[in-house]
């Protein structure tokens, strides 16, 4: 007998033939995320397991994090022949809980001689006899004693919810437009949540936002690479293509200029991670930079399609996930990013391409956009 984490996943089952590769890909995700304890990770009939861990919660909490992961268990892995002992494990389990039970079976193994209703009843009549405070609910109980019997049997209560969706890689590559705000971490996590392997690029405007600016995106980067299995970072300087704006181009188009050279610049660098696709944070009609004809207007500028998995979603569904997945404590730090720089009383909600285009030919696009490019910094989170 022995302590374990067993790792469920949900989707990958669907996969049919395909489903190899997808397991393949969520083993070494979860070995990647708990190499840092010691743990040992290994598939075996059709669960993955996690033994030797140095600390059994922390294991937990970052295998729970891991997308393709369904839920994680920390069970307890007997000998399936002893159905006495495994009852009487069953018992101690469960001692101390209070409120409804039910026991769940599922019985892989289908030459042991106890069906699975049978091993319901016998193991529920026992915990019912030695644990007073429990009663018996099948419908909507409290608590479940799990007893799953495979080569060996695997007893479990406690479940604990992972992020689900598709092992990061198994889906491309993709490149998102960072900031330091709500939105972009959200639409981050979502595609990298289908299996999506995600880089980032962060537009810095120093002096007019400070190094902390910078620091709170890169933490932000963090947080997501608990489940993104780590994300490369380019750190762009962005002033002098926000001065020339401010500068030479009409006040009310000078977010949406802005928008499409940040557009210009993070397919360059998509390009360097050999990334199919953008990624932004943009809800239609948040803000003027984001109603349909400004998003038309950026969209032109690229060839890349660009993913906006927050589109039709309103601030606060918005802010929902960024609390779930982790990024809104830090979102809200008071560090303003470029976006907020030179910010327009009056920006244009529905631009003229012919304005923007007049507007872009005085300036030195080209030059101003190689040196942005050979002064980015790489950070690897």
């Amino acid at each position: 007998m022995r302590e374990l984490i067993l790792v469920r996943y949900g989707e990958i089952f669907l996969k049919g033939l395909n489903r190899p590769y997808f397991l393949k890909a969520l083993v070494g995700r979860v070995k990647d995320a708990v190499a840092p304890l010691g743990a040992r990770v290994w598939l075996h009939d059709g669960r993955i397991l996690i033994s030797d861990a140095q600390d059994l919660e922390a294991a937990m909490e970052s295998a729970s994090k891991v997308f393709g992961v369904h839920s994680v268990c920390p069970a307890i892995e007997m000998e399936k022949d002893d159905f006495d002992a495994i009852s009487m494990q069953a018992v101690e389990m469960m001692h101390g809980l209070k409120g409804t039970f039910k026991v769940s079976s599922r019985r892989s193994d289908k030459q042991y001689p106890k069906q699975s209703p049978e091993i319901n009843m016998e193991i529920g009549a026992k915990i019912l006899e030695q644990c007073p405070e429990l009663q018996v609910d099948l419908h909507h109980p409290d608590h479940v004693m799990n007893v799953e019997i495979r080569d060996k049997a695997y007893l479990y209560v406690r479940v604990v919810m992972g992020v689900g969706g598709m092992p990061v890689g198994t889906n491309g590559k993709a490149t998102l437009l960072l900031s330091g705000g709500i939105d972009s971490p959200v639409a981050g996590w979502m595609i990298a949540k289908r299996g999506v392997q995600i880089s980032a690029v962060h537009f810095h405007s120093y002096p007019y936002t400070s190094d902390r600016a910078k620091e709170k995106v890169l933490d932000l980067a963090k947080i997501l690479s608990k489940s993104c299995c780590g994300i490369r970072v380019y750190i762009v300087p962005f002033t002098e293509i926000q001065m020339a704006i401010h500068e030479k181009c009409p006040s009310d188009y000078t977010t949406l200029i802005m928008r499409r050279y940040m557009m210009r610049i993070a397919e360059k660098c998509a390009e360097k991670e050999h990334a199919g696709a953008l990624i932004t944070g943009e809800s239609i009609g948040q803000v003027a930079s984001q109603t349909m004809d400004a998003l038309n207007a950026t969209n032109a500028v690229v060839h890349m399609p660009v993913f906006r998995p927050v589109i039709g979603f309103d601030k606060s569904e918005i802010t929902e996930i960024s609390t779930k997945i982790g990024t809104y404590d830090t979102s809200i730090l008071p560090y303003e990013d470029c976006c907020t720089v030179f910010t327009p009383r009056h920006p244009a909600t529905h631009p003229k391409m012919e304005t923007i285009l007049k507007a872009e030919a005085g300036l030195d696009s080209e030059n101003l956009i190689d040196r942005a490019m050979q002064g980015i910094e790489i950070v690897e989170v």
